[in-house]
């Protein structure tokens, strides 16, 4: 039997199976590997192999009597694997839990206490009242048919030998929970009603259901685009099957959560990285028996068992967080369209702003996209407007204008948002005598000021220096320059004193429950004023925002990414969005040095869609993504040099494997070329379409794999790159 192992090597390995057993593809086993005694995943049965007998070793034990992965989900698997180009031991590992990866059992039996038919008729009778404790979990069994015993004993205040004395009194018996009944699923209350084309797009989705159908749902910020997820899953529910709702940050989930949750009378799975080991496999051991109903998760939910899929839901489909970028590097979006595909169900991709690529395919196929062009209810869309910085003087940042519409906005009971792009205080620290600027020592890049800490941070490898306030070359007093979310955050309390502000962050957010609870604060108007980085465009509602300035709108205007100008008008849109959702009308301020820069006009005229249309027509012609497909070989090292010779010594290889239409641009140095450490370099692959850059790499890669200089380096295969850097 061929066998993957959680090992970088690019291969399976033959053992024999254990002897009196049977393992079929899918299922777990103790193997021997070198010295060690790992979990390894069975990926196919073999009558024959190349290893010689007297090598071949065998299997220990197989680990369950059923498979880890089914037919369907370890298909996906291998073939992701190849796709992308990575290890099938590491990719199986990704999908898995880390306790079974571990070996723990596939199975967990849940054991119940409950009350005998004696128990609810002689025990409250019959127990003296000086019982106190035999007493209160009779009662509390009384009013719960059913509870394990840790809740039991929490709630009672009780020890388990309580517990057991009632046992042997035949009061109260044990029992394994059974698996609950899997049917259809009610909805617990009905949401608002739907306007026609929200109407529309449930109707096109529903009718797919069954059938394999890529829809996108094209909804300008706050059209109702979660009300249409909610009535698409209620259909598939009533017909007894599972959804699974992707969302790009753990920060969305605990609104989507909630809306679920009071829609529906069915058990949910939350699956995203903010959980531990023990968490993590309870919600993955409910979504594979069909116990929950609805998987919500981010990236590597789509990884999720479904023993009854009948819906996959991408939310913010656009957002660069599902793509991974180290590792196992694969999308996750893309990786649900080939599942629905191979699961004969739709999937809905939903976003205000649209990935291109999303775009391109929805335009072959326009029966499948659903635009919802207003907003729900009595909403209007927010007004922007550009402000100037090159003609108005500005406060740490913040130009007059500016500061005037948020008095304005405050004095009127609104809410207002200030996004930048930057955590810390300033993004440099400066001496104005000589110009010396602390840097990170290990990387090509400045250290970040955190005023809070004292620390000046480098926001790519996390190195760490105290903050000085003298130059180290002339021992000048230094002074921060820019500015960041703390910055900003000073700025606003010293000119807004008294109106509660919170800044939402990495750094200001890392506790757990920290960002619920920030947001509830917001949602009920203790929080007038709000400062964040990304976090903040992640699909949030918040109702009483009725300004929203963006003050940094020129970092991704003259990027060498050929995505930057695709994201910078996604992040514009997406901030902008959160003004105005209720019935008070928005406003939003772009702060810029360039007003005449085509994306922002076009983006202020035509909005979105405009943008979008002008990006493709750009891309087309230029043959870059999604009318092309393109790979990225990066390597590192310690040393200046062996990156460059890997990557000049695979480009010579690639005249040994001829495919027509592939070419290779570079090497070169990455756009950072040092960080933490190591010097970094690329090479470019770049194809018409995806058969024949996967036909190259099938056999350049193996040959990149064997060469001498790749011993002295870390290299990958990013396919489908989304970051050139």
């Amino acid at each position: 039997m061929a066998v993957a192992i959680d090992t970088p090597l690019r291969q399976v390995f033959d053992y024999r199976a254990p002897a009196g057993t049977a393992a079929g593809p899918g299922y777990r086993v103790w193997v021997p590997f070198g010295r060690r005694r790992v979990v390894g995943v069975v990926v196919e049965g073999r009558d024959d192999t190349e290893v010689p007998s007297e090598k071949l070793r065998a299997a220990f034990e197989v680990i369950d009597d059923e498979p880890t992965f089914s037919a369907e989900l370890l298909a996906l698997l291998t073939w992701a694997a190849e796709y992308y180009r990575h290890p099938v031991g590491e990719v199986l590992s990704s999908a898995m839990p880390v306790h079974l990866r571990n070996g723990a059992p596939l199975r967990q039996e849940t054991i119940l206490w409950r009350l005998t038919d004696q128990g609810r008729e002689q025990a409250l009778a019959t127990l003296p009242a000086r019982s106190v404790r035999l007493r209160a979990i009779a009662e509390y069994l009384l009013n719960h048919a059913q509870a394990p015993a840790s809740e039991i004993l929490s709630a009672t205040e009780s020890p388990l030998s309580a517990l057991r004395n009632l046992e042997t009194r035949g009061f109260v018996e044990q029992f394994a929970r059974e698996a609950p009944e899997t049917g259809p699923v009610s909805i617990v209350r009905a949401g608002p009603p739907l306007n026609e084309a929200q109407a529309a797009a449930v109707e096109r989705i529903t009718n797919t259901l069954g059938s394999f159908a890529s829809h996108l749902l094209y909804g300008v910020t706050g059209s109702g685009k979660t009300e249409v997820y909610l009535h698409a899953i209620a259909a598939v529910l009533a017909r007894g099957h599972q959804a699974l709702v992707l969302v790009p940050e753990i920060s969305l989930t605990p609104q989507l959560i909630a809306r679920f949750r009071g829609r529906f009378d069915a058990p949910l799975a939350v699956l995203h990285s903010g959980l531990n080991d023990t968490e993590r496999m309870a919600a993955w051991r409910d979504a594979r028996e069909g116990t929950a109903r609805i998987v919500i998760g981010t990236r590597s939910a789509v990884f999720s068992p479904l023993p009854q899929p009948g819906l996959i839901i991408i939310d913010e489909e656009h957002d660069p967080s599902f793509k991974q970028q180290d590792g196992f590097r694969y999308s996750a979006r893309d990786l649900a369209l080939v599942r629905a595909q191979r699961l004969g169900i739709p999937v809905v991709l939903g976003s205000a702003t649209p990935s291109l690529e999303t775009l391109a395919r929805a335009r072959k196929q326009p029966e499948t996209m659903s635009r919802l062009p207003e907003r729900a209810g009595s909403a209007k869309p927010p007004k922007l407007f550009l402000v100037d910085l090159r003609k108005n003087a500005a406060t740490q940042g913040i130009a007059t204008p500016t500061v005037m519409a948020i008095r304005r906005h405050l004095d009127e009971g609104g809410q207002v948002m200030l996004f930048i792009n930057r955590r810390g205080y300033a993004p440099v620290l400066f001496c104005p005598n000589c110009g010396w600027s602390a840097h990170c020592r290990r990387c090509d890049a400045h250290l970040t000021v955190h005023a809070r800490g004292r620390d000046l941070i480098c926001h790519h490898c996390g190195s760490q220096e105290p903050l000085i306030a003298g130059c180290p070359n002339c021992f000048a007093d230094v002074k921060p320059v820019g500015q960041g979310t703390e910055r900003i955050e000073e700025t606003l309390e010293n000119l807004f004193t008294g109106a509660p502000l919170a800044r939402i962050d990495r750094d200001s957010m890392r506790r757990k429950g920290e960002l619920e609870a920030t947001l509830e604060r917001v949602n009920r108007g203790e929080i007038r004023i709000l400062v964040g980085t990304q976090m903040l465009t992640k699909g949030h509602d918040f109702p009483k925002v009725t300004l929203v300035v963006v003050l940094n709108a020129d970092q991704g205007l003259f990027s060498t990414d050929f995505r930057a100008p695709e994201r910078l008008a996604q992040t514009i849109v997406q901030v902008a969005g959160r003004a105005g959702r209720a019935e008070r009308p928005g406003e939003v301020l772009i702060q810029t040095e360039y007003p005449d820069h085509p994306l922002l006009t076009l983006l202020l005229t035509g909005g979105y869609a405009a943008f979008a249309d002008g990006a493709l027509t750009e891309r087309e012609q230029s043959h870059w993504p999604p009318f092309a497909r393109i790979a990225l070989l990066r390597a590192e090292a310690t040393d200046q040099q062996a990156p460059l010779q890997f990557l000049h010594s695979a480009r010579a290889l690639a005249d040994d494997y001829p495919v027509r239409g592939v070419r290779l641009l570079g090497p070169a140095p990455s756009p950072m070329e040092r960080r933490a450490g190591r010097f970094r370099a690329q090479l470019l692959l770049h194809a018409p379409t995806h058969s024949p850059l996967q036909r190259f790499m099938s056999g350049w890669l193996t040959a990149v794999a064997m060469l001498p200089e790749a011993r002295k380096v870390r290299w990958s295969i990013d396919v489908d790159a989304a970051e050139l850097s």
